[in-house]
């Protein structure tokens, strides 16, 4: 939080103006992003890229009944952790976080559905067609630029980025860190529920 307001005082300082709203998305923006309830006896952590395809096909076909098996009922609680594999990851993290928090997650899978259109589609300026699932999802462009050009957002990301390759030794996504202990790759539910203590 503390980067966030010296982030925010040297922008005012710039003569730059923060709405109260944009004001509390960039603070908002440097927080943890779990679902579950935070008394679970097991934290499982994923370090996730917007634009890998084996965490799209995990988010897909495993994190569903992840949610309604593990999740919901308390067994785990779940964080998504940033693990950008390129710029244009960046950007969609960075506007992923500015979105309000009961709309993280689902914005969140919307974008891993729909990789070919924003991520990969011939022809288009990724940037714009973020911007589209973004205005889609309730974001006003103002949001939209903030976000993007936030850059000490960005240079957050990359520091607890390079915090998980220092703790975790992660190098590939996704990877999954159970209670501390490392797993990498792509992986079916019934593969994913035995790394979890009591599942």
């Amino acid at each position: 939080m503390l980067a966030s307001r010296r982030s925010l005082l040297s922008l005012v300082a710039a003569g730059a103006v923060l709405s109260p709203a944009l004001a509390r998305a960039a603070d908002l923006a440097r927080t943890e992003r779990v679902i579950g309830k935070a008394d679970a006896k097991v934290t499982v952590i994923e370090c996730f890229s917007l634009t890998c395809s084996h965490c799209a096909t995990f988010a897909h076909d495993v994190l569903p009944r992840v949610k309604t098996e593990l999740i919901d009922t308390g067994k785990i609680r779940y964080q998504l952790f940033d693990f950008p594999l390129n710029g244009l990851d960046f950007i969609a993290f960075q506007v992923s976080r500015y979105m309000p928090l009961d709309r993280y997650v689902p914005f969140v899978d919307a974008l891993l559905a729909t990789q070919d259109r924003w991520a990969f589609g011939r022809g288009t300026n990724p940037t714009e067609e973020l911007w589209k699932m973004a205005g889609l999802a309730g974001m006003s462009r103002t949001t939209f630029d903030k976000a993007v050009a936030d850059t000490g957002l960005k240079t957050w990301i990359a520091e607890q980025q390079q915090v998980a390759v220092d703790k975790w030794k992660v190098n590939s996504t996704p990877t999954f860190i159970v209670n501390g202990a490392v797993h990498s790759g792509e992986m079916g539910f019934e593969e994913f529920r035995k790394l979890v203590p009591g599942a």
